[in-house]
């Protein structure tokens, strides 16, 4: 098990390099940061002003050093250098240098010059409440339709789950979140008492701070879910059919045991891996992609933080966010490697 971890754990950090070197080269090298900066304003001052604060007057290999180096978990900076002792712990001093221990480091907003981790961290919560309402939603009707699909297969009933399910597959997110905002949140509004757009904390109009607002997670969950769903009826449906023909299946009722208990002590436990895998591979997709929604919906998160950064040209807010999807995805592989160690012992490396 020991022996896995670290593997595998390296090879993710491997992937994170990777990213992290194929962003910098996107956005640092095609097209000029100083040129989507300046705009129409092509000035030899503006633009040297700008190339000497962002850095881009030294060469470019000291430019990716220096970007890994901020990135960087532990890192060495100058003992006189207090603002980027401040950033972290100091753990060992060495002379005119520290290591120091701290969280990566991603730069300042080019337009709002605060911290981008700050402005990530702020915009995550909203994110990881939508994706979470979304996956719950996804996963328990997906999975409890797949079942019902897998035990009535043939029947009419089993038809129409499916047909359905095929649509939702089919259908693009931002199509989806702009049908479910137009008519659950303007067609049938009298009805549903939902708004199109709002977030999970809304500013008092009456000046008297901010307030929650769940009613405002409805839609944007349920247009976020509509995919996932869809994949998790499918999955379910086969994987479950496919282990209903297996011999253990008949030998069970043969001994009489009843259809409840063969499905939920048996079945269940033996079909789920193929569903495990999507509803945390989904996981991290929702996380990290769910940029149209958030936006059709002007939901306060990462995805509508990212949006609204390049439509400015802030490079480093949008740098950011791609390292941040990616570390997602790493982080949440890892944990469903561990999550098949505890469910299937079968998959568990000799």
């Amino acid at each position: 098990m020991r022996r896995f971890l670290l593997r595998k754990l390296g090879f993710s950090l491997l992937v994170l390099w990777g990213v992290a070197t194929l962003v910098f080269l996107l956005f640092m090298v095609l097209p000029s940061a100083d040129q989507m900066l300046i705009g129409q304003r092509s000035d030899v001052q503006t633009r040297d002003a700008i190339v000497k604060e962002l850095g881009l007057d030294q060469p470019l290999p000291l430019r990716y050093l220096g970007f890994m180096h901020d990135l960087s978990p532990v890192s060495l900076y100058k003992t006189e250098d207090s603002v980027a002792l401040q950033r972290g712990v100091v753990l060992l001093p060495l002379g005119t240098r520290s290591m120091v221990v701290k969280m990566p480091w991603l730069g300042y907003s080019y337009q709002t010059r605060q911290p981008v981790s700050e402005m990530l961290f702020e915009a995550f919560p909203g994110t990881l409440v939508l994706a979470t309402a979304a996956l719950l939603f996804a996963a328990c009707c997906g999975i409890a339709l797949g079942i019902t699909a897998a035990l009535r297969a043939g029947t009419w009933l089993d038809k129409c789950i499916s047909t359905f399910s095929v649509l939702g597959i089919s259908a693009p997110s931002f199509f989806s979140a702009i049908l479910v905002a137009w008519l659950f949140g303007y067609v049938w509004k009298e009805w549903t008492g939902l708004s199109m757009t709002g977030s999970l904390y809304e500013v008092d109009p009456l000046g008297r701070g901010v307030f929650l607002a769940p009613q405002n997670l409805v839609l944007p969950a349920f247009a976020l879910g509509i995919r996932p769903l869809s994949v998790f009826v499918q999955l379910t449906r086969d994987s479950v059919k496919e282990q209903m023909q297996q011999g253990y299946v008949r030998t069970a009722i043969a001994k009489g045991l009843s259809r409840k208990r063969i499905l939920f002590r048996h079945v269940l436990r033996n079909a789920m891996n193929p569903v495990i895998t999507a509803v945390t591979g989904w996981f991290a997709s929702l996380l990290a992609g769910a940029f149209f929604t958030e936006y059709i919906f002007n939901w306060k998160g990462i995805g509508k933080l990212t949006i609204d950064a390049l439509q400015q040209s802030d490079l480093p807010v949008v740098m950011g966010a791609v390292l941040l999807s990616a570390l997602l995805f790493v982080v949440i592989s890892i944990l469903t490697d561990l999550l098949y160690f505890i469910l299937d012992p079968r998959v568990r490396p000799t």
